[in-house]
């Protein structure tokens, strides 16, 4: 009688597994046969389907358009380079006039958006790749490409137009240099050779000689070499300090820069144009722009600078490289706002100024008064 019992409960678990299997292989098919075919798959509407990158709207609320337009340009770099723009101006020697000094901001303001805009068209795909550019303005797809690019053109041409039309075609042609130096030449190479940081020191390096060459009208003038080159020694230890604590997002995204292919290197050009900071700065009195107080005022932030570059030279870190950065921010305004208080030609009893027609008319004036008496 047992083994009549233990037979019966062998064919029960036997009948039990078999009916468990059964169930387990319905619901196999039936979770298989849910899912669409290729062919179902392949008839989908577009807003079924399933994205990976969010879609773009291809007609952006106007009210979201000023937002998006500033990260485009780059508000707060614009708006420093626009600064050193103003400070070119308003050290140069000659007539000035407060409308010739809105156009010319205002027309280099554009160009600086214009190589802004563009520049992001063109590194989209590379900015994704880099965690401090990817959530820009292209790469979190809030703008289409050719939105960006069409106002990239459209505001390059604009500012261009303006500089000719009313400030001097000397200036206009600074700034559709440089708009085509960042976008065509600076921009490309920073994927392919590390000289792409001397491209680049260049193009900030204009921005002040086009404020100085809106009252001159002219580039012989040695003043305006001057102040482009004071911008373009600044921008070394400004640029690798901040590409140092970068390096990692610049390799990962190809981008060849001196701190990640040579790092001694980007250390060591970041001292040499700190020094270089001193014999540009007292070139400035010698050619009768500020008075000898700019030269002994300058010596002091030029060496807090140099002080913080040669640390980061000694010992290139997160910590140096962060300090020479931001040191490297202060100093900037702080080196043009010198300029402003020791300009010379505001100074009184100077007497360096660029001749006007009234003082020519003057002269014509007295000499005809002494010869009729």
């Amino acid at each position: 009688m047992l083994r009549s019992f233990n037979v019966l409960s062998k064919q029960a678990s036997h009948s039990n597994m078999k009916h468990a299997h059964f169930l387990k292989t319905q619901m196999s098919i039936a979770r298989i046969s849910s899912y669409p075919s290729l062919q179902q798959r392949h008839h989908q509407q577009p807003h079924d389907r399933v994205t990976k990158y969010k879609v773009i709207d291809p007609k952006p609320k106007v009210s979201t358009l000023p937002s998006l337009y500033k990260e485009l340009i780059k508000s707060k770099l614009a708006g420093l380079v626009a600064l050193t723009t103003m400070a070119g101006y308003a050290i140069a020697p000659g007539e000035s006039s407060v409308m010739t000094l809105i156009a010319t901001t205002v027309g280099t303001g554009l160009c600086i958006g214009s190589a802004n805009a563009i520049n992001q068209w063109i590194e989209t795909p590379y900015d994704a790749q880099m965690l401090r550019t990817r959530n820009r303005v292209l790469g979190r797809r809030a703008l289409s490409q050719a939105h960006a690019f069409t106002f990239g053109s459209a505001t390059g041409i604009a500012g261009v137009a303006l500089l000719a039309a009313c400030v001097n075609p000397i200036t206009a042609a600074l700034g559709a240099a440089n708009i085509i130096l960042y976008t065509c030449i600076y921009t490309p190479m920073k994927r392919t050779s590390i000289a792409n940081t001397w491209a680049g020191a260049v193009v900030g390096a204009i921005p002040p000689m086009m404020g100085y060459t809106a009252v001159t009208g002219t580039l012989t003038d040695p003043g305006a070499w001057v102040l482009g080159g004071l911008l373009y020694a600044w921008q070394f230890p400004h640029f690798n300090a901040l590409a140092w604590n970068l390096r990692a997002d610049y390799s990962k995204a190809g981008y060849r820069m001196m701190a990640v292919t040579d790092p001694k290197l980007n250390a060591r050009v970041s001292l040499r144009y700190s020094l270089a900071m001193f014999p540009l700065c007292a070139a400035v009195p010698y050619l009768g722009l500020t008075s000898w107080w700019f030269a002994a005022d300058s010596t002091i932030i030029n060496a807090a600078m140099a002080f913080g570059a040669y640390r980061f030279w000694r010992s290139s870190n997160e910590k140096t490289g962060k300090q020479l950065f931001f040191g490297s921010v202060i100093h900037l305004p702080v080196l043009l706002a010198l300029l402003m208080v020791h300009k010379k030609w505001n100074l009184p009893g100077h007497s360096n100024h660029v001749r006007t027609e009234k003082d020519e008319e003057m002269d014509e004036l007295i000499e005809w008064v002494i010869e009729e008496n």
